[in-house]
């Protein structure tokens, strides 16, 4: 009976992830269909259709040109983001466990966040040069914030009540973090990594297309001066499909996992 009743809840899961696939499929289609009526409308020169697009994409690809500039961006994104997912989340968490740490921490958030990524960029061109390090350090600094506020708010709001529950009934410290403190902190968490993971990404493109002579954004800039607009979008393209595969694939099941106690408890 208990192996019908995982079963079926293994089952129930799944069907409610294809679902939510689904729905994104679904407003990916809308997004195309308004894309190839715009490319109708102002032609292939202007707005090249999603058909011409993915054609050129798929040349790409079949090139090698492709490959090696994505993975250029993807390793810049993954450094900067790995450092900031795990400096935010770490000094939030521990921000929202003091009430006046976080009064002092929220006005430096706030102008952190008001900061445009393109004014770190120029600092950064500054303290390090046309490497690497300029790329990272803009993602770092630019998607720091947003962990860091989203962390510290699920520290801050965990249920005092819970809490003195947990301890008068003198639960294991194992059972206290995975059953009360990590599925309510993923709740706020989770959502601040997505936000964070879209932003590495447009900071990656801006500061390759400025100071780095490879990568996504380098070739965007080499599309843009030979007016190729066709190759222009075939990047952006890439960039989202990476996007939604890491949201959705990689994610989006974590978040799930986590947040199981959402669905209430098997019948």
């Amino acid at each position: 009976m208990k192996v019908l009743t995982r079963l079926r809840g293994a089952l129930a899961a799944t069907l409610g992830y294809l679902w939510s696939g689904w729905g994104a499929v679904t407003s990916v289609l809308m997004f195309c269909a308004l894309w190839e009526y715009g490319a109708r409308i102002h032609g292939d020169l202007v707005l090249p259709g999603p058909v011409a697009t993915l054609r050129r994409l798929a040349e790409m690809f079949d090139s090698g040109l492709a490959v090696p500039e994505l993975a250029i961006s993807a390793r810049r994104t993954l450094y900067g983001l790995g450092l900031a997912l795990a400096a935010g989340s770490t000094l939030g968490l521990l921000a929202g466990r003091s009430l006046t740490t976080a009064m002092v921490s929220r006005p430096l958030v706030t102008l952190l966040l008001g900061m445009p990524p393109i004014a770190w960029l120029v600092l950064a061109m500054l303290w390090f040069g046309m490497g690497d390090a300029t790329p990272v350090f803009t993602v770092l600094v630019a998607c720091f914030p947003i962990v860091f506020a989203g962390a510290m708010q699920g520290a801050r709001t965990l249920d005092n009540r819970l809490r003195n529950v947990a301890r008068a009934y003198r639960l294991p410290w194992h059972m206290l973090l995975t059953d009360l403190y990590l599925p309510h902190v993923a709740s706020y968490l989770f959502p601040s990594w997505i936000t964070a993971l879209g932003t590495s990404w447009k900071v990656v493109v801006m500061a390759e297309l400025l100071t780095t002579a490879d990568g996504v954004g380098a070739a965007l800039a080499v599309s843009r001066s030979q007016l190729d607009t066709a190759t222009s979008l075939g990047w952006i393209v890439a960039v989202l499909g990476l996007l939604l595969g890491v949201e959705y694939l990689l994610l989006e099941p974590l978040k799930r996992r986590v947040e199981r106690w959402r669905s209430g408890p098997a019948a």
